[in-house]
């Protein structure tokens, strides 16, 4: 056995007692934090549901902790992109299991998505990294930043635990659940298109804006298989969300509340409606041109030829527009369609 899978081998011998270090003492110093805190600070009179308990606690250190260290060792993160995914996972999961569910489809099938065919996407993407790149905390927050937000909101307004969605008597946690689950969608829907989509379509996209062909990889390029795909990478996220909350929430709740299925085509319409956003904005304010070696780039040069946008947002922030938007939409139109 040579020195490197000594080190492979030695690393997971000892990852259980390692997680179990970190996880246990912190999600019980957190407990008590919590009990402490409640203490002085709730009223009886008041069912506010922000009682958690010390086996929701443990979960929500034990989970994401497991969770940071498959994506660092994996090389899908940086330090940086590991410590804020940690704490996203941490406030995901504290709030409600279908918002971590949602969160490591996410991860894991993104991820996958950007190192299928990496060699044929670095010849025409000047700034593609494929399997050595790493995500660092402004991309995990410009992917988790809504999600983020919205979990808070959620623990806020709401408190804690898994709910059924019910525009009734559960419209607030109802609203806030599809809006986060619409976020992971979209930035799911729109990362398949891109980094699947590109590869996949037998010839060059056309431009949202224009209907003219450009070259691949062109910021706001769309083709009809990327777009399918788009779809599908947003109904993989309703359906862990729909699944998420079969299996976690009282089923004496689920006979009471309306049918759930529609998760799954609102998650592929939150998918696809991301992606077309996404490309909309990239086309307008996000800068296209092709160097002299044909590759893509997002800023304008002596050798470059402009294809489409302007120099006003990076792919970052139209990463993080598309999600706030998909975000607010999809919600206001769930309200009335559904059942």
């Amino acid at each position: 056995m040579g020195k490197t899978e000594k080190k492979v081998s030695k690393f997971y011998t000892f990852l259980p007692i390692f997680i179990c270090s970190i996880a246990i003492p912190l999600s019980m110093f957190m407990w008590l934090g919590h009990m402490a805190f409640t203490k002085f600070t709730s009223h009886p009179e008041y069912d506010d549901g922000i009682e958690i308990g010390p086996t929701r606690w443990l979960l929500s250190i034990f989970i994401p902790v497991l969770f940071t260290v498959y994506g660092y060792r994996r090389g899908s993160v940086n330090t940086s992109g590991a410590v804020l995914g940690f704490i996203l996972a941490i406030c995901l999961t504290v709030a409600n299991y279908a918002f971590l569910t949602s969160l490591i489809v996410f991860f894991v099938t993104s991820s996958r998505a950007t190192k299928f065919k990496a060699a044929q996407k670095a010849k025409f993407e000047e700034d593609f990294k494929g399997g050595e790149g790493k995500r660092n905390w402004v991309q995990v927050l410009c992917n988790g930043g809504m999600a983020l937000q919205l979990c808070l909101l959620y623990l806020i307004d709401c408190g804690v635990g898994e709910r059924p969605i019910d525009f009734g008597p559960l419209y607030r946690s109802s609203w806030l659940g599809i809006a986060l689950m619409s976020s992971f969608a979209c930035c799911n829907g729109d990362t398949w298109a891109s980094e699947l989509g590109s590869v996949l379509a037998k010839s060059d996209p056309y431009l949202i804006t224009t209907r003219k062909r450009v070259p691949r990889g062109t910021n706001g390029g769309v083709t009809p298989i990327g777009l399918l795909v788009s779809l599908l990478g947003g109904i993989i996220i309703g359906l862990t969300y729909f699944l998420t909350v079969i299996y976690t929430v009282d089923k004496s709740i689920l006979l009471l509340s309306p049918p759930q299925w529609p998760l799954i085509p609102i998650g592929g319409f939150a998918g696809l409606a991301g992606s077309v956003i996404d490309s909309l904005i990239g086309a307008t304010l996000q800068y296209s041109g092709q160097d002299e070696k044909g590759r893509i780039v997002e800023h304008p040069g002596k050798t470059v030829k402009h294809i489409s946008g302007m120099r006003i947002l990076d792919n970052h922030s139209v990463n993080l527009i598309s999600s706030i938007v998909t975000a607010l939409l999809v919600p206001t139109l769930a309200v009335h369609l559904w059942p």
